[in-house]
């Protein structure tokens, strides 16, 4: 049985050691995409603060992302790639931090209490199969470290499945 801790004691760099060592007992004996998505989802939701959205967006056409599993209120279903924050961390090929998703041109506002947003693509050698997508009520609520450690955890999540 896998079960979450209590992060409040912990620095930040002591938080995401753990995240991290967890992580890899999660992944560690299930190699499905899917079942490793929804664990993932559930553990970023538990552990990350001030978040009110955590969820995974998977590239099944050229055109378009549908969404997977997640934490959070009902979700849009489908964006177009090169739309919104998703899409367009699809196109540039990197991660994006946004700090007030009021502000990002085209932003497809799925829930209206989200204000920040960090989505990191899923690699599978060259080729994008994802996005994870957390967004925040906080404004300015991710910032570089957070990235780093969430690029790590999906290196990790296809490392350890079956894409």
């Amino acid at each position: 049985m896998f079960t979450t801790q209590d992060y409040s004691d912990l620095s930040r760099s002591e938080f995401y050691a753990l995240l991290i060592q967890q992580v890899r007992a999660m992944l560690r004996d299930e190699n499905d995409l899917i079942a490793n998505m929804s664990n993932l989802a559930s553990l970023l939701f538990a552990a990350l603060n001030e978040v009110n959205w955590v969820g995974f967006y998977r590239l099944l056409t050229p055109e378009e992302l549908v969404l997977g599993p997640f934490l959070g209120n009902p979700a849009c279903t489908r964006l177009k790639v090169g739309k919104g924050v998703c899409g367009t961390s699809v196109v540039l090929r990197r991660s994006l931090i946004v700090p007030n998703v009021h502000k990002f041109k085209g932003h497809v506002a799925c829930d209206n209490a989200s204000n920040s947003e960090i989505v990191i693509p899923i690699f599978k050698g060259s080729k994008i199969i994802g996005v994870l997508d957390i967004d925040s009520p906080r404004f300015n609520r991710f910032d570089e470290n957070d990235r780093e450690v969430l690029e790590e955890i999906v290196r990790l999540l296809v490392e350890f499945s079956h894409c």
